[in-house]
């Protein structure tokens, strides 16, 4: 649906030149809700934008359904963008206009007759729940509101494919829980894929399918949200993961962890799915002559799976405590232990 080959975008300032976006390549698949996440600085908005050509990149492909935007011309471009919608960080609606209005713009400039025009605003004020808000101004919405008609007048056209470039980072928790799953009925309903920006996992682990780390222009890691959150491989990934899942080892147990002594192990055990539920680490005292002590964890749901995080001190021989570990490998639970932290 959306591809990046080789995709590098540089900006020029003051005659210094300040790469954005370095030799990006990705993959996104139609209809699914697909999150890039990075911290402030690390390309995010000019890999959104390079979609439908805000910015055009220095070099590299960026096709959408198969098609090259950069081999295009002007008006061939111009029938592709009609078919992306983009809903914006701060709602960028025009003031002097009505919400009816501002929803309309679109099919006014694609010279839409006005009944279909009247039609279509109506459906799409329905749909955001806005029935009762057509004749108020901006100034007279709340954030929300005011994102909701950024969000109708992006799919005034009818697009295929919905770009949201940190559309709830403006909004508070309560709100942006309403925005994403607005979003997430756009998804389902509409068949419309998703390409989200943000700096923020929690909204990645709302609604999205699939995620890509990006730091510095480059796409670090690349993967399921449920693999990312449960394993994530580069230490950007694991700050922002850590960030919502309030998996930080407190300093108490740190301390433990440092000051433990030769007949005690810590590990780290990541229940998924059914193990979550299952009181195996009960089992593993009764079964072997281990102390099981659970120092910290929690439970949380990645996709509707249940995910469990615990940090467990096992005090035994080493013998004892191997053979415990390897019961824990044979129920396909991971493990992985603890070995120190750094004051």
């Amino acid at each position: 649906m959306i591809q990046f080959a080789g995709v590098t975008k540089v900006y020029e300032s003051g005659g210094q030149k300040v790469t954005a976006l370095n030799g990006i390549d990705l993959d996104i698949q139609k209809g699914e809700i697909f999150g890039v996440i990075g911290f402030s600085g690390a390309g995010k908005s000019s890999l959104i934008r390079c979609v439908n050509l805000l910015e055009r990149p220095t070099s590299g492909q960026v096709l959408i359904n198969g098609q090259d935007l950069l081999a295009l011309s002007k008006k061939e471009v111009r029938e592709v963008k009609r078919n992306i919608g983009m809903v914006f960080q701060h709602f960028n609606l025009l003031n002097s206009k009505t919400v009816f209005h501002n929803v309309a713009m679109p099919l006014k400039l694609a010279k839409v007759p006005k009944e279909e025009i009247v039609t279509r605003v109506k459906e799409l004020l329905d749909f955001v729940g806005l029935t009762d808000k057509a004749d108020y101004y901006p100034d007279q919405l709340s954030g929300g509101q005011k994102q909701r008609v950024g969000i109708a007048r992006a799919l005034a056209t009818k697009p295929s494919i919905l770009l949201c470039d940190e559309a709830t980072s403006a909004l508070d928790p309560q709100t942006t829980k309403s925005i994403l799953q607005l979003l997430k009925k756009i998804n389902e309903e509409y068949k419309i894929t998703i390409l989200i920006i943000t700096h923020e996992m929690g909204v990645i682990r709302e609604i999205c399918d699939r995620v890509a780390v990006i730091e510095s222009g480059k796409i670090i890691e690349s993967d399921s949200v449920f693999n990312v959150f449960s394993s994530p491989k580069t230490e950007t990934a694991r700050n922002f993961v850590s960030a919502v899942m309030n998996d930080e080892i407190p300093d108490s147990i740190k301390d433990l962890v440092n000051k433990k002594t030769t007949d005690s192990r810590i590990y780290r055990v990541n229940f998924v799915g059914e193990s979550a539920g299952r009181p195996l680490l009960s089992q593993v005292a009764k079964k072997f002559p281990v102390d099981v002590n659970v120092l910290f964890g929690n439970i949380t749901e990645l996709q509707g799976v249940p995910f469990g995080n615990l940090i467990v001190e096992f005090q035994g021989s080493e013998a004892d405590i191997q053979r415990a570990l390897m019961f824990i490998h044979q129920e396909q639970v991971a493990v992985k232990e603890v070995t120190s932290y750094a004051s």
